[in-house]
């Protein structure tokens, strides 16, 4: 079943051309409702849309630490966030550690695992907002912490953390900058700056 928010609807921002819905509305707000857990059927979708996604010569280069409000394992994910990143996330419903697999296990280098891993989790923010979810991406994050907390193999590496979980309202995160940053406009390059050949 598929979940909308008013908020999410007011954040949908004019496209110069045509995209998705789910597209064109995502965005990533650090203001979360701390009362509401985290629904597992819509979490489980986000999981399978990351396993779904493609990858280089379909090696799968991704593994991912869910840990929900609440756990042990949230705890240990929140104390290795950096800076302002440890103040909002407590209020999310889940975080994700996302891996990537940088080695085969005959310790041969995986060269596109950080673009796949990249891909997984995009399939997932979209899954997320599709669900009526939101997500917000972190790379302020202490990898080598969080390889010690969860005994993260070698041949894997954190490289972002993904808070998911229901929006609250951007008054809810106290400080004043927070607040102004979480109602600012939506901004993006303009797509001719972006397309350096067109023909």
């Amino acid at each position: 079943m598929t979940l909308t928010t008013t908020t999410a609807v007011t954040r949908a921002d004019e496209t110069s051309a045509p995209i998705l819905e789910v597209l064109a509305a995502r965005w990533s707000p650090r203001s979360y409702d701390p009362t509401v857990a985290i629904d597992e059927q819509a979490l489980a979708s986000v999981l399978e849309a990351g396993r779904w996604s493609p990858s280089a010569a379909n090696t799968q280069p991704w593994r991912f630490i869910v840990a929900r409000r609440g756990s042990e394992a949230f705890d240990k994910i929140v104390s290795n966030l950096m800076g302002f990143n440890q103040a909002w996330t407590p209020n999310a419903a889940a975080l994700i550690v996302n891996l990537a697999e940088t080695t085969d296990p005959d310790g041969k280098p995986r060269p596109m695992a950080s673009y796949d891993l990249g891909q997984a989790v995009a399939h997932m923010s979209v899954q997320a907002h599709h669900e009526g979810l939101h997500v917000h991406q972190m790379s302020g994050i202490i990898a080598e912490g969080l390889r010690d907390a969860f005994s993260i193999p070698e041949n894997f590496t954190a490289l972002t953390v993904t808070a998911l979980g229901t929006i609250d309202s951007p008054e809810a995160l106290g400080e004043e900058g927070a607040i102004a940053r979480e109602k600012a406009p939506r901004e993006r390059f303009p797509l001719d700056e972006l397309v350096l050949v067109n023909e």
